[in-house]
């Protein structure tokens, strides 16, 4: 199984909308997909129809209390789409583990010996914390949304500091994917300026699919539904569909071959 965090610490740059979308197209093309919802908010698991009834067992008990894996999954609506969801108790996690021990590489083990799934997604929270360098130690590699606006660059950077020093003591195989531009909007000349500017820095590892604004990608979630579901031909579900089909080729000849 491949593991991909979807992390940027800044929020609102449109990283769970990703998550679900991409989980759902992948799971469309035929991958066993599972989808770890990291966020104390719990977005993407309300995104994927996932109630409170079913969330028993959750991400949170995965990293704190060392709960199996295939306790905590849950199934979707989506054939080959499964979540391990979110709740309210992940907000604590952070200050719980600080004085246990591997407190970096609890979900690794978690994750460690799964075969049920062809690939996972880590959908993480709005920061740098325990959360997230949990994410980034179990991850084979890192896809970034970016929101195309002034501050991407700034926020970006930071983040690459972290990815650096999480290969130097936790995961030395830790990659970088991709990165994605969302929220674009051709009638704002910022929105071109910045894509140029992440191109002119990035080069090849900016995605040549950007996400646009897009109501229906807004409205998906109060449904309970992923945006390819809901509306499968509005422009967010086409860009993620051609997002999914680029991350397939920039994935390695073995991992499309075991899939």
């Amino acid at each position: 199984m491949i593991t991909i965090a979807i992390a940027n610490q800044k929020g609102g740059v449109g990283k769970t909308t990703t998550a679900i979308n991409i989980a759902t197209a992948m799971a469309a093309t035929g991958w066993r997909t599972l989808l770890i919802d990291l966020d104390p908010q719990g977005n993407a698991s309300t995104g994927m129809g996932v109630g409170a009834e079913a969330r028993s067992v959750s991400s949170y008990d995965l990293l704190v209390d060392e709960a199996p894996l295939e306790d905590a999954i849950v199934g979707t609506s989506i054939p080959g789409l499964d979540v391990v969801p979110a709740t309210v108790d992940l907000s604590g996690a952070e200050v719980e583990l600080v004085s246990v021990d591997e407190r970096t590489s609890r979900l690794s083990n978690a994750l460690r010996n799964h075969h049920g799934h062809d690939i996972c997604f880590i959908d993480c929270p709005p920061s740098l914390g325990l959360l997230t360098l949990n994410a980034l130690s179990a991850a084979d590699t890192l896809l970034v949304p970016l929101q195309c606006e002034f501050f991407a660059l700034e926020g970006l950077s930071q983040l690459l500091q972290t990815v650096e020093r999480v290969q130097q003591n936790l995961n030395p195989n830790l990659g970088i994917i991709g990165v994605t531009l969302t929220m674009f909007d051709r009638r704002n000349r910022l929105t071109d300026q910045v894509a140029d500017d992440v191109r002119d820095c990035l080069g090849n590892l900016v995605f040549d699919t950007v996400i646009p604004r897009n109501v229906r990608l807004s409205e998906a979630p109060s449904h309970g539904l992923p945006a390819l579901v809901y509306d499968h031909s509005c422009a967010g579900s086409r860009a993620y569909i051609g997002l999914a089909r680029e991350l397939i080729s920039r994935l390695p000849p073995q991992q499309k071959a075991a899939a």
